[in-house]
């Protein structure tokens, strides 16, 4: 990115960076700092009759408000886990006959960004508000560019920013200024907790699978292509880690997970961010059924651990993570929401139902791929509340095992949420030669162009030849999952840094 030219506000406060330096001030000094308490931690613990237990308090942050009362300021500085108010005094930090550091420094050089380091006691204000007295005053980093200015009273922010290009591209600045966006990644990390403390307590265990695979499989997905220079061969961002925590599961782990990256080279929009994570876990001599039981269970829990209800408000809707979800098969959910029996019906039925309802398709699309256009232009968004959509066609999974009880269907299930897919389970294809013939048929479906048609994945193949135990598994997309939990309605929401173009264009698409 090339350098903007600099605002009056930028050049001025290279000026004061300049000045500060003459005066022998480092505005970048070493970075030990002695912190010893927090803005919260004291805010939540300081009491009157204890407080002999805070005179020598040593916070770091940054400057957000200044209230200019001549020989004596009140700021209000941020630091890691919120805001406090400081008393500064000039006599009190410049307690000799210099004053530089106040009639200078601190009166004319530090600007609203810049981060501070204070020592000093604690008290309650007159208006009952705990802050922080300052002995001493040091200067940690000084900001050149300006923050953007929010509006704030009584605890609440007003006019924070919402411009799209602001937020997802400087991130670091959303960061200071809307407390609301801080609170959504601390959300993620506990949900994130949360799920990991449930699978840890039920004997899974973690794992890590490659990022950079030979064969990009576990999903029907185009991937992002890149190239080894020192082996001299093509290798692809995974899609899924599905495959290689098959392998485990064939090795003799009962119970494995992972939270993964994965990587989809397709389009952008509020549900779909290029670079994502999915938790994937499998679990041996399990089948779908256990897992919607355990899905249902692990995503109560966490709905408790982040929201402290499981009644959980999005947008204008309550969405229920109390355990049981609702089960509906996708044959149900198409007759409902078209009138039309699709369960029987071939490929040229399938794309005369699509052509009636309004439904573009496309010429590479086989039977299973129509049936989930149809489900997904039709049926989705009806599904609010949690639920199980199940036993899918054959054409539509790949790696799934054969319906025990209904022909021509697979055990499988897609968790609906709020209109959009979360998660996506089944018992696991072990039959080696079956699945063999099913990645045959997807490589018919790549010859007629389907670019998220599955490669053969002869190693894959080779494990489960060695033999690999009744399995169910799952996916569940994390990004997805938190942008219920944190009332937020785009993936860009709840990802530090989302994918945008190159700056100067919006970075979105609708």
């Amino acid at each position: 990115m090339s350098q903007h030219p600099l605002s009056e506000q930028e050049q001025l406060r290279r000026e004061k960076l300049a000045e500060l330096i003459m005066l022998g001030i480092d505005p970048y000094p070493a970075p030990l700092f002695p912190v010893n308490s927090s803005s919260t931690q004291i805010k939540e613990t300081y009491k009157e009759e204890h407080k002999e237990a805070f005179q020598d308090v040593c916070l770091a942050g940054r400057i957000m408000s200044v209230r200019d009362m001549g020989k004596a300021n009140f700021a209000v500085i941020q630091d890691a886990n919120g805001r406090i108010q400081l008393y500064i005094k000039r006599d009190d930090i410049c307690p000799g006959e210099d004053k530089t550091l106040y009639d200078i420094v601190w009166k004319k050089l530090i600007d609203i960004g810049d981060i501070i380091g204070i020592k000093g006691y604690v008290f309650t204000t007159k208006t009952g508000e705990t802050s922080v007295h300052v002995r001493e005053l040091t200067l940690l980093s000084k900001s050149l560019r300006p923050l953007p200015i929010v509006k704030e009273a009584d605890g609440q922010t007003f006019d924070a920013v919402t411009d799209p290009e602001f937020k997802y591209r400087q991130r670091y600045a959303d960061l200071i200024i809307n407390p609301a966006v801080k609170d959504t990644f601390l959300k993620r990390t506990k949900m994130i907790n949360a799920i990991r403390e449930y699978l840890n307590e039920h004997g899974a265990l973690e794992v890590d699978t490659p990022v950079l695979q030979s064969i990009p499989g576990g999903a029907a997905a185009r991937p992002f292509i890149t190239h080894h220079n020192a082996l001299d061969i093509p290798l692809y961002l995974r899609i899924a880690n599905e495959l290689y925590l098959k392998r485990l599961i064939v090795g003799g782990f009962d119970w494995v997970y992972e939270f993964s990256r994965n990587f989809r080279n397709e389009g952008m929009d509020r549900t779909h961010n290029p670079e994502f994570t999915i938790l994937e876990f499998y679990t041996a001599y399990k089948d779908y059924f256990w897992m919607m039981e355990t899905t249902e269970q692990l995503l109560e829990k966490t709905a408790m651990a982040v929201c402290g209800i499981t009644d959980v408000t999005v947008g204008d809707k309550t969405i229920s993570f109390k355990a049981p979800f609702q089960r509906v098969s996708i044959f149900e959910a198409i007759e409902k929401h078209t009138g039309i029996n699709v369960s029987r019906m071939g490929e040229e039925q399938l794309r005369s139902v699509c052509k009636q309802l309004h439904i573009a398709v496309e010429d590479s699309m086989g039977k299973g791929k129509l049936i989930d256009e149809i489900f997904g232009a039709k049926c989705e968004k009806n599904y609010i509340q949690p639920t199980f959509i199940t036993d899918y066609p054959v054409e539509m999974s790949p790696l799934t095992k054969k319906h025990r009880e209904k022909d021509g269907l697979v055990e499988r299930f897609e968790l609906i949420i709020n209109g959009k897919e979360i998660a996506n389970a089944y018992s696991e294809l072990n039959d080696p030669i079956d699945q063999r013939e099913r990645f045959e048929e997807q490589v018919k479906l790549m010859e007629r162009g389907d670019d998220e048609a599955m490669f053969i994945d002869h190693d894959f193949l080779r494990a489960l030849e060695y033999g690999m135990p009744p399995t169910a598994g799952i996916g569940i997309g994390i990004d997805r999952l938190c942008m219920l939990l944190t009332n937020n309605v785009s993936i860009q929401d709840v990802l530090l840094f989302p994918q945008l173009r190159p700056e100067g264009g919006t970075g979105l698409e609708s």
